[in-house]
């Protein structure tokens, strides 16, 4: 039977892609979820990992965004799920994901390359 991804939501979706997925690494504490991935390092220190895809087109149009306000998004998107779980952002990787027609554009036009304006 086909089930709709819109029928089951963001977290009917994760449960029937990760319910039979079992953490085996003992420094996991909690695996996949909405927000981010609670990892242990050392055993008593708490990590939290996350990652946010941006899409073009989906969650951004260039035409309309300058890259230093994408650069912000980007960054604020994953913010806001360790601060849903109490933590506080330290480092940060950005995931985008832009068309193959747009021209490159300078890694220095996105202001998470330098990390000073969040602190």
């Amino acid at each position: 039977m086909r089930t709709e991804i819109a029928t089951l939501g963001e977290f009917g979706l994760i449960r029937h892609l990760t319910g039979s997925i079992e953490l085996k690494n003992e420094s996991s504490r909690y695996g996949i979820g909405d927000d981010a991935a609670v990892l242990s390092y050392p055993a008593d220190k708490e990590v939290l990992v996350t990652t946010d895809l941006l899409l073009e087109g989906v969650h951004f149009d260039l035409t309309y965004v300058p890259l230093k306000h994408l650069g912000y998004k980007s960054a604020v998107v994953n913010f806001s799920d360790i601060y849903a779980m109490n933590g506080t952002p330290r480092q940060i990787t950005v995931s985008l994901g832009l068309s193959k027609w747009k021209s490159c554009m300078p890694a220095s036009a996105l202001p998470v390359r330098n990390m000073e304006w969040i602190l």
